[in-house]
Order: C-alpha cells, then sequence, then structure tokens
C-alpha cells in the first residue's frame, strides 16, 4: 500500500482522480497490517509531511499517518519513541535542519497520536529537557511560537522545579532576542501573533507555578537595563507587562528603585527601553508600570535619571499619539513626564513645534475619539503653557490651533502641577527616609529665615500675593540693571517657579535692610515696609530723571548707594512735579492721597494740604483696656510743633532709643504740611458751628462703642472711622492761626482724596512707656472685614501742593489719645463714596511685648476683577459712621457682602506663610486667631480695591502673551530659575543617597508638617515658624 501512495503522490494524474485515491488508501486503514507494512507507510507518511514539495502532499501524509496510527496504535507507539523524537530535534530528518518547525509541527501531531499510549510519558520527560536546550539556542520567533503551542497543549513537557525557574528565565532571553526586519502588514502581524503566543505559554508558566514569576521579571530588567551597546533587547519583551499582576507594582518598584547593586546607567537603560515598550500594539499596562517606575524614582529623589530619560524619550512618546493603537497609553506617559519636569521649559519645548501639525491632523478626520483625545492633550498644553508663561512666539500658533477646545480653571490648573511635580511625590517606598523637601501641597514657595529675619519674611509673601503689583513688578524690563526693584523682580520670580520648599532670600535682604537696622535682630516689618516701598519709589525717578538726561552718562543701571539715592530724590522732589502719567510704580499700586483741613474756632479760616501716602497708621478707640497702659501719662503726649500739628511718630516694636527710625521722616512730613498750610480768610467755617466751652467735657463723652461687658471689640472699620474722625487741636496742641497770628483752638479733618489700589493698614499696638521706659503692645482683639469700604471724596485741588510722603503718618498713635469728636456741623453735606475693598493679606505679630515675637502672614490671591466682590454695594450718599452700626448689632451692607463671601470662601484660598513653611488654611482661621492665641494680633493689613481695572499695562491675559495671568519672564530670570531647579533637584539626589546609607542605622523619627490647635502658628517652638535661623538669642527671641 506504501508503494502505491508513494507512486500517486508522484504521478501526473489530476488532482481530483488523485483525492479520490488517496480516499481509499486512507479507508484501507482499518484493514489489518503487519507490523513491516505499519512502518513501512508510517516512514512514508513522516516523509511526505516534512518533505513534501507540495502542499498537497504534505496534505496526504497528514491525513493517511492519522488514520493509520488510529488503527495502528501499537505499531505507531513503537515507531514514535525517545531515539527518533530525540533523532528528529537533535539531528534533523534528511535534509531538514533541526531547527526547522515543521519538525515540532510533526511532533506535536505525534504526541496527540499517542497521548493514550504508556510510551508517551517516556516522552514527556525527554520534551522537558530538549525543550530547555532549545529555548537556550535562541529560537526563531515562528519556531519558537510553535514550541510555545506544543508546550500549551502538552503541559506536561514543561520542566518541572528548578528547571522550570531557568526555562522562564530562558524564555524571557530569547524573547530578548526577537526582531521582525519585515515593514510590511501581513508580516507584522504575523510576528505580533507568534509573539503573543510566546507570552501566553510564560503566563500560564506563572499561574502554575507563581514561583517562577519573580526571577522572569529580574530577568526581563536584567535584560532591558543592560549597557552592552551591542544587544538591544526586543521591543517584543513589552507583551510580558499585561500579564504581571498589577498588585506586585509596589514590592516591584521598591525593589528595583531601592536595590544598591542597580546602578543608574542601568536603570536610565531601563526606563528608556520601557518607554520604547509604548510602541508595541495591544500590550496592556505598558504606561502603567512606565509611570510607576518614573514616580519610584522620584520618591527616591534619583532626578538625574528622570532628566536624562525625559529628554531623550520625549519626543519618541509625542510621536506615539499618531498611532491609535498605542495612543491612550503614550497621551498618560507623556502628560506624567511633562507635568512632573517642573523645574525648566526643556522638555515641553521639545515638543512644542510638533503641537500644532498634530491637532490640525486630528480636527480634520473628525473622528469621535480624536476629538476626546484632543480634549486631553489640550488641557495638558494649557496647563504647561501656564507653567512656562514666558515664551509668547512659541504658544501663539498653539493657541490658535486649540482655541475652539474647553480651557480648565486656573485652579484645575494649579491642583494638577501641584499634584504633579516631582518633590510632590510621596515618598512610600522609603518610609524611613526624611520627608522630601520639595513644595508643599499649596504649591507655593516659603522664605528661609535668615537669622530674626521674619519680619522680612512675612512682608515679602504678602506682597507677593497682591497679583496686581507682583504681575507689574515681573513685568518690568530691568536687563542690565542693577536696582533693588531687579532683585525684587529676580525674588517673586524666583518665588513662583522654583522647585525648593523654600527660598533664601540673601541677595534681596542685603540690598532692602535699612541702615539702622541691625543684622539678625528683631525688627518692626511696617518700619521695614515703609522703608522698602520708599526706597523702590525714589529709586525709580532717578533712574527715570537719569534716563531722560543720559547726555554722557552710562545709559545702563548700576548699583546706587541709599545716601545717593535720598540726595537725588531730595533734589528730585524739589525741581521736579510727577504728574499721572509720569507716577512710580509704588504710587500707581500703593499710592493714595490724604486731604488735612484745619479751621480756626476763633475765626473760622481755614488752612487744608494734600499729601501723598503709602500706608495708614491706625490707633486704638479710648477704652478701658488702653487706659490701664501707661501710655496716657503726661510724660508721653506728643510735642507741640509750631503748627500745631500732632506729631505722628508711632515707632514700631524695634525702635530703639537713639535708633534712627521712621518717625523722623514722619515728623518730618507733619512739618511739610504745616509749612505748605494755605490760610484761606475767604474761607471760613458755619458760623453755626458750636465752639465748645469744656472740651475735656466733650473728650470724655465721644461716642465708642462698648460690648454689653463695657468691653470693646473695635473692628478695622471701627478704627478707620476714629483715623478720620474730626480732632479738637487744643491745649498743647492748639493751632497757630495766621489770620489771628497767634495759638487758637482748631478743628482738624482728614478726608481721602484719592484711594490706593491697594490700602495698607498699620494698626498701631506698640506705645513707649516714658514713664517705666519700655514698649508695651495692646493685645486688644481687632475684627478684620473681608470686605471693607473706604470713604473717598474725590474733590479737585489743583492749587494746593503736593509731596511725596514715605507714610501718612497723620495719625492718632497709642501715645496720643487725640482729642477727636464725632463729626461736627463743618460735615459738609455731599457724603464720600465708599470704595469696596478686599482683604489681600494680614502681617501677624507673635508676641506679649515689642522685645519678643515672631512675624507670619496670612494671605491670598486677589484680583481687582474677582467675581465675587462684583456685588458690592457702592452707595454714594450712606455717611461713613453707619459703618459702626456693626458693633451695634445692625446690618450694614458690608455685613451682608462679608457673609456672602464667607460663605464662598473656599477652604484652600488662603496660606498661612510663616517663614519656610506654607500651609492652606482659611478666612475663619484669620478671624479667630487672636482669640484662640492672645499674643498673635493682626499688624499689617493689606486691601485691594475691587471693581477697578488699573490699566497700568496694555498686557491681557486673553492675548496668548499671559497665559496664566503673570507676564512673561526675561530669558535672564528664566535661565537662572532653570540653573537652579537643575541644581536643586542634584542636592535632593545626593542627600537621599546618603540618607539610604544611613538608612539601616538610622532612626525613622521625624517631626511632622503642622502644627496642633495647642499650638499657634507663631510659636517660636519645635512646631512654629522660626527655623532656618540657626541663633540662639536669650534677649531678643523674633525669628
Amino acid at each position: 500500500m506504501d508503494k502505491i501512495l508513494e507512486g500517486l503522490v508522484s504521478s501526473s494524474h489530476p488532482l481530483p482522480l488523485k483525492r479520490v485515491i488517496v480516499r481509499k488508501v486512507v479507508e484501507s486503514a482499518e484493514h489489518w497490517l503487519d507490523e513491516a507494512q505499519c512502518e513501512a507507510m508510517f516512514d512514508l507518511t513522516t516523509r511526505l509531511i516534512l518533505e513534501g514539495q507540495d502542499p498537497f502532499q504534505r496534505q496526504v501524509g497528514h491525513q493517511v499517518l492519522e488514520a493509520y496510527a488510529r488503527y495502528h496504535r501499537p505499531e505507531f507507539e513503537s515507531f514514535f519513541n525517545k531515539t527518533f523524537v530525540l533523532g528528529l530535534l537533535q539531528q534533523g530528518y534528511h535534509s531538514l535542519d533541526r531547527k526547522d518547525v515543521a519538525i515540532v509541527d510533526y511532533i506535536h501531531n505525534g504526541l496527540k497520536l499517542i497521548m493514550s499510549c504508556p510510551s508517551v510519558l517516556d516522552l514527556f520527560s525527554l520534551l522537558q529537557v530538549e525543550v530547555l536546550r532549545m529555548v537556550c539556542e535562541r529560537p526563531e520567533p515562528q519556531l519558537c511560537a510553535r514550541l510555545s503551542e506544543l508546550l500549551t497543549d502538552f503541559v506536561q513537557c514543561i520542566p518541572k522545579g528548578k528547571l522550570s525557574v531557568t526555562f522562564c528565565q530562558q524564555l524571557v532571553r530569547t524573547i530578548g532576542h526577537f526582531q521582525c526586519v519585515s515593514t510590511q502588514e501581513k508580516e507584522l502581524r504575523e510576528y505580533v501573533s507568534q509573539v503573543t503566543k510566546v507570552s501566553n505559554l510564560l503566563q500560564n508558566i506563572w499561574k502554575a507555578e507563581p514561583s517562577t514569576l519573580l526571577p522572569s521579571l529580574q530577568e526581563v530588567f536584567a535584560s532591558i537595563s543592560s549597557t552592552d551597546a551591542s544587544s538591544e533587547p526586543s521591543v517584543a519583551l513589552a507583551s510580558l507587562v499585561q500579564h504581571i499582576p498589577l498588585q506586585m507594582i509596589t514590592v516591584l518598584i521598591r525593589s528595583l528603585t531601592t536595590d544598591p547593586n542597580v546602578k543608574d546607567a542601568s536603570m536610565t537603560h531601563a526606563l528608556c527601553r520601557m518607554i520604547d515598550w509604548l510602541s508595541w500594539p495591544l500590550a496592556q499596562h505598558v504606561d502603567t508600570w512606565v509611570i510607576a517606575l518614573l514616580k519610584g524614582l522620584a520618591a527616591v529623589q534619583k532626578f538625574t535619571i528622570l532628566i536624562d530619560v525625559t529628554l531623550l524619550k520625549i519626543e519618541l512618546v509625542f510621536n506615539r499619539l499618531w498611532f491609535p493603537l498605542v495612543r491612550p497609553g503614550a497621551l498618560a506617559v507623556l502628560s506624567h513626564m511633562l507635568l512632573s519636569f517642573q523645574h525648566s521649559p526643556e522638555a515641553f519645548h521639545l515638543i512644542v513645534p510638533h503641537v500644532v501639525n498634530l491637532v490640525h491632523s486630528f480636527k480634520s478626520d473628525g473622528l469621535p475619539s480624536s476629538t476626546a483625545f484632543l480634549v486631553q492633550l489640550t488641557e495638558l498644553i494649557h496647563c504647561m503653557m501656564y507653567h512656562y508663561s514666558g515664551f509668547p512666539d512659541l504658544y501663539e500658533p498653539i493657541l490658535e490651533a486649540i482655541k475652539d477646545f474647553p480651557k480648565p480653571s486656573e485652579e484645575k490648573i494649579k491642583l494638577i502641577l501641584n499634584q504633579s511635580a516631582w518633590t510632590s511625590q510621596s515618598n512610600s517606598l522609603a518610609s524611613c527616609l526624611s520627608r522630601l523637601s520639595g513644595k508643599s501641597e499649596t504649591g507655593k514657595t516659603g522664605l528661609i529665615n535668615l537669622g530674626n529675619t521674619c519680619y522680612m519674611n512675612s512682608v515679602i509673601q504678602a506682597l507677593f500675593m497682591a497679583t496686581d503689583f507682583r504681575r507689574q513688578v515681573l513685568s518690568l524690563n530691568l536687563n542690565g540693571c542693577n536696582s533693588l526693584m531687579k532683585k525684587l523682580q529676580h525674588l517673586f520670580a524666583f518665588l513662583a517657579h522654583t522647585q525648593r520648599e523654600a527660598y533664601a532670600p540673601r541677595i534681596f535682604f542685603e540690598a532692602s535692610r535699612p541702615p539702622w537696622f541691625t543684622p539678625r535682630s528683631q525688627q518692626d516689618c511696617s518700619e521695614y515696609l515703609r522703608f522698602l516701598l520708599d526706597r523702590l519709589h525714589e529709586e525709580e525717578k532717578i533712574l527715570k530723571v537719569q534716563s531722560s538726561h543720559k547726555s554722557s552718562a552710562n545709559p545702563g543701571c548700576s548699583e546706587t548707594s541709599l545716601q545717593e539715592v535720598v540726595n537725588k530724590a531730595a533734589a528730585l522732589t524739589e525741581t521736579h512735579c510727577t504728574g499721572d502719567g509720569e507716577k512710580t510704580l509704588i504710587e500707581k499700586m500703593f499710592g493714595g492721597k490724604l486731604r488735612t483741613h484745619i479751621c480756626c474756632l476763633n475765626c473760622r479760616s481755614t488752612s487744608q494740604k494734600v499729601e501723598a501716602f503709602t500706608d495708614l497708621s491706625l490707633a486704638f478707640c479710648p477704652s478701658s483696656s488702653v487706659e490701664n497702659l501707661s501710655f496716657q501719662d503726661p510724660a508721653s503726649s506728643p510735642s507741640i510743633q509750631d503748627d500745631g500739628l500732632t506729631q505722628a511718630s508711632g515707632p514700631g516694636p524695634s525702635e530703639e532709643p537713639g535708633a534712627c527710625n521712621l518717625s523722623a521722616v514722619a515728623i518730618a512730613c507733619d512739618s511739610a504740611v504745616s509749612e505748605g498750610m494755605v490760610d484761606s480768610p475767604d474761607e471760613f467755617c458755619p458760623e453755626d458751628t458750636p465752639v465748645p466751652s469744656d472740651l475735656s467735657k466733650m473728650l470724655v463723652n465721644k461716642d465708642v462703642p462698648q460690648k454689653p461687658g463695657g468691653e470693646t471689640t473695635p473692628s478695622v472699620t471701627d478704627l478707620l472711622s476714629y483715623f478720620l474722625a474730626p480732632e479738637i487741636l487744643t491745649g498743647d496742641n492748639q493751632y497757630y492761626c495766621e489770620n489771628c497770628a497767634s495759638l487758637q483752638n482748631a478743628e482738624k479733618t482728614m478726608q481721602i482724596t484719592e484711594e490706593p489700589e491697594y490700602l495698607i493698614l498699620t494698626l498701631l499696638r506698640f506705645s513707649y512707656d516714658q514713664k517705666y521706659h519700655v514698649r508695651r503692645k495692646i493685645l486688644d482683639n481687632v475684627s478684620l472685614p473681608l470686605v471693607l469700604e473706604l470713604p473717598v471724596k474725590r474733590t479737585p485741588f489743583s492749587s494746593l501742593s503736593e509731596s511725596w510722603s514715605l507714610d501718612a503718618d497723620f495719625t492718632d498713635i497709642s501715645e496720643n489719645l487725640a482729642k477727636k469728636l464725632k463729626p461736627s456741623g463743618t460735615e459738609e453735606a455731599c457724603s464720600p463714596k465708599l470704595v469696596p475693598y478686599l482683604l489681600s493679606s494680614v502681617v501677624v505679630h507673635s508676641g506679649v511685648s515689642s522685645e519678643s515675637g515672631h512675624y507670619y502672614s496670612y494671605a491670598r490671591n486677589v484680583t481687582g476683577t474677582e467675581s465675587s466682590c462684583q456685588m458690592c454695594p457702592q452707595p454714594e450718599t450712606l455717611a461713613f459712621s453707619s459703618s459702626r452700626n456693626h458693633l451695634l448689632g445692625r446690618d450694614s451692607p458690608t455685613t451682608v457682602i462679608e457673609q456672602d463671601l464667607e460663605n464662598k470662601d473656599m477652604s484652600k484660598e488662603w496660606f498661612l506663610f510663616n517663614d519656610s513653611r506654607v500651609t492652606f488654611t482659611s478666612f475663619q482661621s484669620v478671624q479667630k486667631i487672636t482669640s484662640r492665641f492672645p499674643k498673635d494680633t493682626a499688624y499689617v493689613l493689606l486691601y485691594k480695591r475691587q471693581n477697578s481695572t488699573n490699566g497700568l499695562t496694555g498686557n491681557n491675559s486673553t492675548t496668548g502673551l499671559w497665559v496664566n495671568g503673570d507676564p512673561p519672564l526675561q530669558k535672564e530670570l528664566m535661565d537662572a530659575i532653570t540653573k537652579d531647579n537643575k541644581l536643586y533637584l542634584q542636592e535632593q539626589e545626593l542627600n537621599a543617597r546618603a540618607r539610604a546609607l544611613q538608612a539601616a542605622s538610622a532612626s525613622c523619627s521625624f517631626r511632622p508638617n503642622g502644627f496642633d490647635d495647642n499650638d499657634p502658628p507663631g510659636s517660636c517652638g519645635p512646631t512654629g515658624g522660626g527655623g532656618g535661623g540657626g541663633f540662639n538669642t536669650v534677649g531678643r527671641l523674633v525669628f
């Protein structure tokens, strides 16, 4: 029968005839044959299967072999023995090589035919050894896939015990050697199918024997972390990732990132190759593992690896967005890489040139999946342009391309950025290491205490959070300039963009410290603020003059000494009149005008003067709590000037006897007021104004709001009302009337004629007791209204001379319990306009006296167009005195506004800046700080004028130039920040490595980042905000 079959398949008969005859041969298998005939038939069919010249011959061989093996099983069992199978696997078959896939297919079919025979067990034992040998020879993908099919059907052939681990490891190495040189779709699909079969085999083994999983994954990492350039592992290894249980991510990433034997170069190669796996189609969870490894490296502060890999692979990841099969994973990895790479725009700018083409391409195809993808991509792009807003030339084409897609809110962008930075990654993988010293969850940067510099830190943070002022400072073009404003711009830029948890403002501190301030000793933050604003103002005036008269001088700016600034500013004030169009930035942002009006109570003649101010110092109303202090001693009464005006001396807590301070400047300001007073004989007080006969009675009877228990609870509104209330100048304070040519009793009133953009209010809490020669602090609680209505009476006084005052201390400080009266008949019929202001920041002094304490500040971002305040009423006829109704239990318009704003107050809208620590807080915490911690009292307040457009610049965020509301930084600043951020990441990495070396012996104790209710935020204790100074002082405990 074998001869007939052999002649038939090689004959030239028609194919249908051959098929009929073959069917007869198959049917004859049921008949009895001797052993020799069966063996001859098995030899022939084996030769046809393995060496058939065409598909027909191979098909005939399979059909006949299966039929004769089924009916003559003992004979086939004798034929298909260990020796025969071993010869096939080790030597091949005649001209057929042993690595030919046909041999594996033949053995696979043979095992199926003798599955029920006892001899199959011997074959299983043989194949367990042979398949391991074959895998070690690194078979091609096709042969490996056929072998995987065999082992999947006959798991008994898979090596057992220790050989099973070895087999899996060798199979992983084999996959790592797979390559597909073809670019045809058919071949690529076949290649992917082959790799999938091999990876499925590994998955089955891992499930059956879990002990093989970890060694297999170690082999995967060994392959992809190899630094041997001659052997690049195959991307086909990506097919294994989808079979790794996601529950093992934490264990595996911890093992990889904390293993001291894994070198940085190996980790870099491994991460790069894992990112290459994003190209593998149908592989699931590759993006999950890549992101997990990126986070793990950030958690152990291996930033060098992250920087190198990101810059090397970011463009490749972006290019994968073009391919639908791998697009979701590529977008996830791209988002994480960009959002975490926040120390420099370098990575983002590598993909910027490719964004527009990608967006246009996906917009044109109109597919729903493309639209959904673009929504996610544009959100990512907006986040990055917000973070690096200094490149309008690069971003304008992108903004135009994505203008039709929704833009995320600023709050959402900030949240995404804060959660994604490397320095915000949780260090859960190294629990015994110290907490990462990156930015806190607030996204804000603290200021390191340089040794009792909390007075500066609190002021700088308040100014930085004054959004409009910060934007104007950052927008200034100060290249080549070494002015104080340039240093402030540098400081603001670092506060906005540094990756550090806290920044050390050493350069700015040395440049801005008043010369009479002793280094590393306590100082008054209000005094520092006044000096800083005046210095910036005078410096800008000088620079303007220099730029307009640069005939022979160098056009660039140079470092100017303080004395030169003061001298030139004084000369400039005498010769140069600053118009509205020539105002300095300080005047535009903080400058207001105050009119002082004095009416002689004898002849009714009046004198008036308009002065500029940058802050208002508010004294406390007379009350029992104030009278208990000794600053009502006659010795503490202010001295008398020849003009009869009260001197405003209000020094801060740091003023010492004989020390140079701003009170002298304030006195000079008052003197200037008196010298500039213009007697107006034609102007008289109304004739029906009563002349008091008993001034002391009038003072005693002055209306002061009282609590039911007799204790006063003033609000800022009350202090402001007291500040603006009429005052009777009598006794030692009598006014010299030129019309009467003698000292006379007079009434002094003050009115604000021009409101500032930012209103600075200083609460005069410190009083000098001349009897005991000590400074005392008024610890009274003061209610801080969220909305403050400032009475402004805009009346033209163009004929009056004006001068710039460092601080308009026309105040009735705590040493001078001013002889003020309620508004008398001199009040004009026209009530002032109430201009609404919203609380922006509060500087708090913590301490019981001026000799010790600490400064910190509460602040939030407030702009002039905040929607929540657009409902603020501006009554034109409402008398300002009605604001006192707060303390009398009556609701004023401001009360309703405050209640509404408090309801809308977000829990994360306010920030607490305590030197290097920045935390979220709430307005309720600001209001209750003194009631919770009696020594912590509000000292300096910043209010932002609402519903205003200052028109300082023509920049508009909608144009795309100011993407995040802040102006683009100068290249010099951006380069400095990028350089420092890289340095910081390197420092963090070095510190992490040093800690890792000591982790085995070091204790795992660390102090939590926060404070409890028993320790105030202004405390100088271990959970307070003092840290960083490193100075142990006894007599001066301001940190």
